[in-house]
């Protein structure tokens, strides 16, 4: 511990220096070894450059640098007599040109543009310990002194831990003077790091200043590639140094201790720098370890990082026992970016995955890479837009668990939500083509899905429960005949087509307030307005208050199926304007006495849920309530009269009924949607 300065300002004294130097006695890296170095030093330093080391201390850098070849004009100094004459004692007589020389690094005697590289390890990082006025006096000194004695042309290698106040102060001063700055991330060769942190080189090149020239050329060079990738800012720069570094803590965490919680991180492509991994650790205590179930990867197939198994903590934890591994790591593959398969993914992934192994991994562990179905999915993305009020969105075909295909609606704002989803119809071969046999020595994972929507088929859970909750409408013995229904909430338009097509009396008015989901809707889902299906393009508060005034009491059933754009709220769905009690009070005004309002409500704030749940408790008598196994949603069916209240059995009867009317000769009906079923769980508030 006496080794230890008593203050920061200690490490810019030569006395502490010479004592620190003295007791130390052996060679000292802080940090950076030759090995891990060289690469650096074999790019930058050419073996004819004469090159000056500032505050060289007693490492071995230097000699290293001269017994190897990589270059033998080199000058050492440092502001410490005692490590001087013991550097001067190790080299007598063995290395002739090269030499150490007291002196402070702040007031150098050499001549300018004396030097082609300027070699500092650790140097800065030991002055700049504060952001104090001095400090930062001597640390422009110093700038400005390594800037006098190179030439134009000439390097400044600085090999530092990175600090974010330590690269940004140098990073702005040479940028500043012109000069081009390039950050590089040093790979550790050996098995246990000194530091946690990461250690990194900056490389800045000598220009000359251009008068009145504002530009910068900033770079940065991940561990893996040679190729600098441009930043625009010093800011981008620091932050993308300080993502490495928070990186390399959490690896080193979670390689000695359990998670106790999911950890999740991006991993971004090498060019665009935008994500092309999403990685979830999950760690399962119940797992009894083995040598061989340790540690997996599982590659989600592209299209089902939504689905509840993998797009929540929950479902991932299950996946996670359920395939009897100690940690498994989940990847989820981004639409923007292109993948070679499961070969080329393992390939990529191979390595880094590694550095999230958890601890006890044998050595020489095979890790193997898992999928659903053995394969990485099938995305095609058929269109992509933005529109000012939904912002930027896709469309896209994706293969599900098995043979079929899906066609989804995607806001990009909440990549991991399924807006509007719908079923593809498999082709229909014509009048005597054969089928194309399948080519055994060739897969086609990218194959094109089939494009005909499935207007049958209703994908999402709270659709079918909206549909079963038609049955609410009716007298004691009779079915819902003619109907009246209004949509609120386009998306892709699949629960009033299904109304329209099932229910053929039924006159439905759907409200959409972006007039790009209407076009979407109709290009890509398979909707089409008639006689009886109008869309009014239009604010649905405004569409609901000016029926209110002018014409009450004409709907059978109202549907919300409306998503709010604003995050910061713990409603997703609907906005919180419409459930607030005098616009709740005007939608019971258009309903029938005997109809039924129903509400998609995605609520994860418990207190804004009982809330919301109470102002519609005060406006209609009646409300019964279905969860959605394995989501958020839930599905309130609100009626204004509680003369109509039934029983779950008396509703599984009559959703019974209802689909058996529903189900006509001739007509597609999809097997797995039972309406009973959907109100089986449905209980009154």
């Amino acid at each position: 511990m006496e080794l230890l300065p008593r203050s920061p300002a200690e490490f810019g004294s030569a006395s502490y220096w010479d004592r620190f130097f003295r007791q130390r006695g052996q060679p000292f890296e802080w940090y950076g070894a030759f090995p891990d170095l060289c690469p650096f030093l074999h790019k930058y330093v050419r073996p004819r450059d004469k090159v000056l080391v500032v505050g060289c201390g007693n490492s071995e850098l230097s000699e290293q640098m001269y017994d190897t070849g990589l270059c033998e004009d080199i000058i050492n100094i440092d502001i410490s007599n005692a490590v001087i004459r013991q550097m001067r004692e190790r080299s007598a007589g063995t290395r002739p040109r090269m030499s150490y020389l007291l002196m402070d690094m702040l007031h150098m005697d050499f001549p300018d543009g004396h030097f082609q590289v300027v070699l500092d390890k650790g140097t800065l990082d030991a002055l700049l310990t504060n952001e104090e006025r001095a400090t930062l006096a001597k640390v422009e000194q110093m700038f400005a002194e390594i800037s006098r004695v190179l030439q134009v042309g000439g390097r400044y290698l600085c090999v530092s831990l990175a600090q974010a106040h330590v690269l940004r102060k140098a990073v702005e001063y040479f940028s500043q003077e012109g000069w081009v700055v390039r950050v590089h991330q040093v790979v550790s060769s050996g098995d246990k790091q000194q530091f946690v942190l990461p250690v990194f080189v900056y490389v800045m090149t000598k220009f000359r200043k251009i008068p009145g020239s504002a530009a910068q050329i900033l770079e940065i060079c991940s561990e893996e590639q040679d190729k600098p990738v441009r930043v625009e800012s010093t800011e981008r720069l620091v932050a993308a140094v300080k993502d490495r570094q928070h990186y390399a803590l959490l690896c080193s965490q979670i390689s000695k201790t359990p998670c106790r919680e999911e950890v999740s991180l991006d991993l971004c492509d090498k060019e665009s720098g935008k994500p092309r991994y999403t990685l979830h650790v999950v760690d399962s205590p119940s797992v009894k370890p083995s040598r061989d179930n340790h540690f997996a990867i599982f590659i989600i197939p592209q299209g089902r990082e939504t689905e509840w198994l993998f797009g929540t903590e929950e479902g991932r934890r299950q996946l996670a026992a359920s395939a009897g591994f100690g940690r498994l790591v989940t990847v989820a593959l981004h639409r923007e970016q292109c993948y070679e398969g499961m070969a080329g993914i393992q390939a990529e992934l191979s390595g880094k995955v590694m550095e999230l192994a958890p601890p006890g991994l044998p050595a020489q562990q095979q890790v193997p890479f898992l999928s659903a179905g053995g394969d990485i999915g099938v995305r095609a993305v058929r269109h992509c837009d933005s529109s000012p009020l939904s912002g930027e969105f896709v469309v896209e075909d994706v293969k599900g668990d098995g043979i079929c295909y899906f066609r989804r609606l995607i806001f990009l704002q909440n990549r991991n939500v399924v807006q509007s989803e719908a079923r593809l119809l498999a082709p229909t071969p014509l009048p005597g083509q054969k089928k194309r046999r399948k080519d055994k020595k060739k897969s086609s994972p990218t194959a094109e899905p089939p494009g005909a929507i499935d207007k049958s088929y209703l994908c999402c859970e709270h659709h079918k429960a909206m549909v079963a909750g038609l049955c609410l409408l009716g007298g004691p013995n009779t079915l819902p005949g003619e109907l009246a229904v209004l949509v609120v909430g386009l998306g892709g338009g699949s629960l009033p087509l299904f109304v329209h097509d099932y229910f053929s009396l039924a006159r439905v008015a759907v409200v959409e307030l972006d007039p790009s989901m209407l076009e979407v809707a109709t290009r890509w889902f398979g909707f089409s307005q008639g006689d009886r299906m109008q869309v009014h393009v239009c604010d649905g508060l405004d569409y609901v208050a000016k029926l209110a005034a002018e014409a009450p009491a004409q709907y059978d059933a109202i549907m919300f199926d409306v998503d709010s754009k604003d995050l910061t709220v713990g409603m997703s769905c609907p906005p919180p304007a419409f459930v607030e009690k005098p616009f709740l009070q005007k939608v019971k005004t258009i309903l029938k006495p005997e109809g039924v309002f129903m509400l998609n409500l995605v609520c994860r704030d418990t207190q804004l849920k009982e809330s919301v749940l109470a102002t519609l408790r005060d406006v209609f008598p009646l409300l019964y309530v279905r969860h959605i196994q394995g989501e958020v949603n839930e599905i309130l069916f609100c009626q204004a009269g509680t003369a109509g209240r039934r029983s779950p059995a008396e509703l599984g009867a009559r959703a019974q009924a209802l689909e058996g009317a529903l189900r006509q000769p001739g007509q597609a009906w999809d097997s797995s949607y039972v309406l009973a079923d959907m109100l089986q769980a449905v209980h009154i508030l």
